[in-house]
């Protein structure tokens, strides 16, 4: 299943070298986080291909956790808006394992067990850290981390098949596909792609 993922992303679309760090000022420019419904609809829509993102639910989460539906849709993708939380634009759509997993990791609980999810960031995002999965801020003397445009595998495997990935600490090499929170029970695996046609 893996190397039928693989060869279907990397197929259609082709590896994209990222800057690794940038302040959030270098991140966020010009950039505003959507304030309304229609705003926010918009934006969260924009993580995904068109394809996927016409049919998309589209849910806004708050502080506390608690998700509201903006949009229903009639596929089993669900897309979220940009958390103004984050220095840059980063929207997500995921499918419905892949919405589960978002909500444990939200609510920090156990994420779904034997359930493999998918999502898209077409727009990239930004992180605090590689490693903690609640980090708020970047450790001592880093910036926040640019990722670029991504696809991520929610529970994705035993050993075999993480061991085939790097498990970085901080500093991951975002130009090719790696493990993000490596060692929680949230970690996932990001492969970067190109949203060139």
């Amino acid at each position: 299943m893996r190397m039928i993922l693989i060869s279907m992303l990397y197929g259609t679309m082709s590896v994209l070298a990222w800057s690794q760090c940038a302040s959030a000022e270098e991140v966020k420019g010009e950039f505003a986080s959507p304030k309304t419904d229609e705003e926010m609809i918009k934006n969260a829509l924009s993580a995904a291909p068109d394809s996927i993102a016409k049919g998309a639910t589209v849910i806004a989460i708050d502080a506390n956790g608690k998700s509201r539906t903006l949009r229903k849709g009639t596929n089993n993708f669900t897309c979220l808006p940009d958390d103004p939380a984050n220095p840059a634009n980063d929207p997500n759509c995921v499918d419905a394992n892949g919405l589960e997993w978002v909500m444990a990791w939200v609510n920090r609980t156990d994420p779904p067990k034997g359930k493999v999810g998918f999502g898209y960031m077409l727009q990239g995002g930004t992180t605090p850290s590689n490693v903690d999965p609640f980090a708020t801020k970047p450790p001592a003397g880093m910036k926040w981390m640019q990722e670029p445009p991504h696809v991520m595998v929610f529970n994705y495997g035993g050993d075999a098949v993480q061991k085939d990935y790097p498990r970085p600490g901080e500093m991951a090499d975002m130009s090719q596909p790696w493990v993000m929170w490596a060692g929680s029970p949230y970690e996932h695996l990001m492969l970067p792609v190109s949203t060139s046609p």
